[in-house]
């Protein structure tokens, strides 16, 4: 049973939380709080993806190159080159990309690059674990219904 992204999305919703390049790092990591999520999708004033800004950016290329938060802005520390699936890819082709790139979050772009979603590797393994529980019922059920 092959599930996709944009399933995905219409369970757990498209909402996106993004930033701007400009916006401080300190703002950026405010807003991770707040939020409480992992990352967040640096958009241009065009609404188009230019990067991503994790934690991980914020420890690597502020907390430990010794740099104040307030004065760096998002866009000298965020990742630039962003891994991006559409709405029709596979929840396993997401498992498989994540796993490769060593990475957390996929945002997902429409056909005319248009951001309209994120995935997190914890909404994957919530849709892989679903499946495998319907199947060991289903397979309890037919054991069961054997004998």
């Amino acid at each position: 049973m092959n599930t996709y992204v944009k399933q995905v999305l219409s369970n757990k919703g498209a909402t996106v939380i993004t930033v701007s390049p400009q916006s401080t790092v300190y703002d950026a990591v405010k807003k991770l709080c707040a939020k409480q999520v992992g990352s967040l999708l640096v958009v241009n004033e065009d609404g188009k993806l230019v990067g991503i800004f994790s934690a991980l950016d914020c420890m690597k290329r502020v907390v430990l190159e010794d740099k104040s938060a307030r004065d760096v802005k998002v866009e000298a520390v965020m990742s630039q080159k962003v891994v991006c699936v559409d709405p029709d890819t596979s929840v396993d082709v997401c498992m498989a990309l994540m796993t490769e790139r060593r990475i957390r979050h996929l945002p997902v772009l429409d056909e005319s690059e248009r951001l309209v979603g994120i995935v997190s590797i914890g909404d994957l393994v919530k849709v892989v674990s679903s499946q495998q529980e319907t199947i060991i019922r289903d397979l309890e059920k037919y054991i069961v219904g054997a004998f």
